[in-house]
């Protein structure tokens, strides 16, 4: 299994909205980058949920439930989605403050990446980061 970090503005498409649907498609990935990562995904992955631009924190994880395949909202063959359902909600969000007061994760893609809207997550940053949600 692999892990990794996906990210939304809270006003669009926020962690509460996200579980009151069941699950969603992640679309609008218009970064190469990103959309690599995405076809990367395999089902049963998980990645962080990650509240951009307001918040700035990770509220809960969300799993891979189907693999990518062509962005239903573009004619453009280069993008594409992956389907996610609800996993987790955090106990303890986890902010990007704190992230970046923890030298252990110095490394992380959302730090040296910060633009990247899908990034991967190693496993070592991922055990800190649940330790840290619950209070450790």
């Amino acid at each position: 299994m692999a892990y990794w970090l996906i990210k939304s503005e809270p006003f669009k498409y926020a962690w509460d909205q996200f579980v009151a649907d069941g699950s969603t498609f992640w679309d609008g990935v218009r970064n190469y980058g990103a959309r690599n990562n995405l076809r990367s995904m395999k089902k049963g992955d998980l990645a962080f949920f990650y509240h951009s631009n307001e918040g700035l924190e990770i509220v809960g994880i969300a799993k891979v439930i189907k693999e990518s395949y062509q962005d239903p909202t573009t004619d453009e063959t280069a993008w594409l989605v992956v389907d996610f359902k609800p996993h987790k909600k955090l106990k303890n969000t986890v902010t990007l403050a704190a992230i970046k007061a923890t030298p252990s994760l110095s490394n992380m893609a959302l730090i040296r990446l910060g633009r990247l809207s899908v990034q991967p997550v190693l496993e070592e940053e991922w055990e800190i980061i649940m330790a840290m949600s619950e209070g450790k």
